[in-house]
């Protein structure tokens, strides 16, 4: 699998290995450490958080004092608030705070993202780290969640490619990665007991999906299974979710580790395909031994969690080996500043910005211009090397003509100030005091009071820009009275600088939103259903989730999913298809023109969805299926082509238990943003499925009638049992068109006799077999 060593290696350490030595290797040893067995040759991995920023604990690390058994260890990591950072100075070992998920997201851009994890495992490397437990891909259901800032989008697409990039950048680097929370956990309320209600088709086609795209394109070393219950299983412990989905379905090799102290029964964990309980635990390590000895748990499967996980110590310990790559914080800090300008999202601009020389009197107003919000809260939390502050870095980049006045408030003079002023530059953010790991949010305002302070220097100017920190989806309800917004979401300790760079127009912004804006809260899919109720979280809305719910329902978003401006413009042409017809197991190549018609370089997220109408079975109006970011000089074209699998677009059907494509005549939709088409073209699917439902004993008629296959059974069953011709028989299946009881109930009525279930049942079998037959040759 992962290892050099020949199979058999590994086999003879575990067979020469006592139980207890086996409960030792499944279990950590400490808060951020597997068990060394020096015995057997066995050395420890050392694992850390850091989603976007390596957080080193270095008396929790480097001390080999079992600090994983203490819960008061564990919750200052969690609970820590990012606003009190900078008081585990000393504690943590400073790093790089890139963007934040939320933030990163917005990039579209997977060669970003590659390096992004690159420059992550580099400051592993150079920390002594095997395993970053990132990244964490759950999807941004509800703008509310606590942890919305460390994910990426609420469409799995570009959930699923983008964390692909980071693994394969931070594996390059030979650091390991935890792909995260398996599965389902899309809100902190009640987060280790909650119950997930999710239906087969939601749960395959949205919430696994990214995880599903990730791991076959990127292969991680692990998977961190998440703290919450998934249709009353506790995701730890699920054989479903661990063994049926991840490896049969999928085929992951690697180590599945909990989420920490997120086992509630070890043995039954094990049994399930969890492999790694973190971190260590006495009371579940002697529950996990009682059980192996007393042959509760059978010795293969424990042994088969051992080679796993010695194949995943051996890919550490190889990939630390060599010369560290060598980098200064200045170069990482330079790289930082440059993503969260490529993140950033210009999703308002009534010609105010950029910055003109000509703009010579500038007010800036807002505390965050002085003191930013740079990242969420929680065990993410980075210790930055550096932080930009906004208003310096403002000053630096504009012309010596140019002054900048610094408010912190609305009040009369800044009033006064701001209605003469050039420019206002109102640099905002949400209440992230309570917000984040294990507790969400409760509103989609701003911070206290701030939305105020906007629509009062709104009030008295008409060129204010407001520039918005946040983890995810804000209300704006004086989006109408402003003349530019700049969205950074959490962009890390070079947000101040970056700003300054988007909003001189030194980089073009060429983020688009991952995630769609909502007017109101009540507008936000799942509305009616969160934060659920007695232990249970129904996700009520399907496969609608996102930009799919608010075009189902015809909802007018704020702003919607994959909008951002650009300080240039783009067009789109010439949309060609290599086919005008694809099947489940084919691929066709989509092509199309993008052109820079502006007079400013600069890069354009192009995406491609798919339009099927369903039949049998619901889709969602519009579906993302691809997307493109080239980088264009003004005047430039460039042909993107991306390429179209069948089985991308296809659904999963829950009586089947597989991917299907149903025969429908669609659409391919070439768009700006999920509400701004540019080019279409027509595309047929053919059908791996027949339109029908398996037949059962109390199929209505009007579902029985259209189904040759079902007709002719049935007419052959009834010839010969009641001794008519086909035709009579036929009529007689007709005669029951309008009946709303089962068919062979309504057939029991007109015939005058008895059908028993029994008598039919081979009848029935026998009828679907020849139903999958056919589909098989479809």
């Amino acid at each position: 699998m992962f290892t050099d060593q020949p199979a058999d290696a590994n086999d003879g350490i575990v067979d020469a290995m006592t139980n207890q030595e086996k409960v030792d290797l499944l279990s950590g040893f400490g808060m951020w450490k597997t068990a060394g067995i020096p015995e057997h040759g066995i050395k420890p991995v050392i694992m850390t958080d850091g989603t976007y920023g390596v957080r080193y604990s270095i008396p929790q690390i480097d001390s080999d004092e079992r600090g994983g058994m203490d819960l008061d260890a564990f919750l200052s990591v969690v609970n820590q608030r990012a606003s009190d950072v900078a008081i585990a100075w000393g504690e943590m070992k400073p790093a790089t705070c890139f963007p934040n998920g939320s933030a990163m997201g917005n990039s579209w851009d997977e060669a970003l993202m590659q390096r992004l994890g690159t420059l992550l495992g580099r400051e592993c490397r150079a920390m002594g780290v095997h395993l970053l437990l990132g990244p964490g891909i759950n999807i941004r259901r509800t703008p509310l969640a606590g942890r919305s800032y460390e994910y990426y989008s609420e469409d799995p697409l570009v959930t699923g490619k983008l964390s692909a990039a980071v693994i394969e950048g931070i594996q390059s680097q030979g650091v390991g990665t935890s792909l995260k929370h398996f599965a389902c956990n899309n809100s902190e309320v009640e987060r280790t007991t909650m119950d997930s209600i999710v239906d087969e088709r939601a749960l395959r086609e949205i919430y696994l999906k990214g995880f599903e795209i990730a791991i076959k394109q990127s292969n991680p070393w692990t998977i961190m299974s998440s703290y919450n219950r998934l249709n009353g299983v506790q995701a730890s412990q699920d054989p479903w979710l661990l063994d049926d989905v991840l490896r049969k379905d999928w085929g992951f090799e690697g180590v599945v580790v909990s989420d920490w102290h997120g086992i509630k029964d070890r043995p039954a964990s094990l049994m399930a395909g969890g492999d790694l309980d973190m971190p260590e635990s006495p009371r579940r390590k002697a529950d996990l031994l009682a059980a192996l000895d007393s042959g509760a748990v059978p010795a293969a499967t424990v042994d088969l969690s051992c080679r796993r996980m010695l194949d995943l110590i051996a890919l550490c310990h190889k990939g630390a080996e060599g010369a560290v790559p060598a980098y200064t914080a200045d170069e990482h800090h330079a790289e930082a500043r440059a993503m969260a300008a490529a993140s950033m999202v210009l999703v308002r601009n009534e010609g105010l910005l950029p910055i003109q020389p000509q703009m010579r009197r500038i007010v800036v107003v807002g505390r965050d211009a002085g003191t930013p919000v740079i990242q969420g809260s929680g065990c993410a939390t980075t210790i930055p090397t550096m932080v930009d502050q906004p208003l310096e870095q403002l000053q630096k980049v504009l012309s010596a003509e140019q002054t900048l006045t610094f408010r912190t408030e609305a009040d009369a003079e800044t009033l006064e100030l701001a209605a003469s002023a050039d420019l206002v530059l109102v640099y905002t953010s949400t209440e992230g005091a309570y917000d984040g790991e294990g507790s969400d949010r409760t509103t989609l305002t701003l911070g206290p009071g701030q939305d105020e302070m906007i629509a009062a220097l709104a009030a008295v100017s008409d060129k204010v820009a407001v520039i918005i920190a946040c983890p995810d989806a804000v209300e704006m309800p004086w989006i109408e009275k402003v003349g530019a917004v700049l969205v950074t979401f959490y962009s890390g300790q070079a947000m101040g600088g970056a700003v300054a760079d988007v909003l001189t127009g030194a980089v073009n912004p060429s983020g688009k939103l991952s995630v769609t804006f909502p007017k109101r809260l009540t507008d936000v899919p799942g509305f009616l259903h969160y934060p659920g109720e007695n232990g249970q979280h129904v996700y009520g809305e399907g496969i609608h989730v996102g930009y799919r719910s608010y075009d189902m329902r015809e909802i007018e978003p704020l702003f919607p999913f994959g909008h951002g401006l650009s300080y240039t413009t783009f067009a789109y042409a010439d949309l060609s298809l290599s086919a005008t017809e694809i099947g489940l197991n084919d691929a066709i190549a989509v092509a199309f023109t993008v052109t820079n018609t502006g007079d400013r370089a600069g890069a354009e997220v192009a995406q491609l969805y798919l339009q099927a109408p369903g039949k049998r079975l619901k889709r969602s109006p519009q579906e993302l299926k691809g997307f493109a970011k080239p980088l264009l000089q003004p005047g430039e074209s460039r042909r993107i082509e991306i390429t179209l699998k069948g089985s991308d677009l296809a659904i999963w059907d829950p009586a089947l238990k597989r991917w299907v494509l149903e025969g429908v005549e669609a659409r391919l939709v070439v768009g700006a943003s999920s509400r701004a088409a540019q080019l279409t073209a027509d595309l047929k699917l053919k059908p791996s499925v027949l339109p029908f439902r398996r037949l059962a004993y109390d199929t209505q008629p009007a579902y029985v009638l259209p189904n040759a296959i079902a007709c002719e059974g049935i007419c052959a069953y009834l010839t010969a049992r009641c001794n008519i011709s086909p035709e009579d028989a036929m009529r007689m299946l007709q005669h029951c068109s309008n009946s709303f009881f089962g068919i062979f109930t309504s057939l029991e009525r007109r015939l005058r006799l008895s059908i028993p279930e029994a008598e039919v049942a081979h009848l029935i079998e026998e009828i679907n077999a020849a139903m999958d037959a056919t589909e098989a040759r479809l």
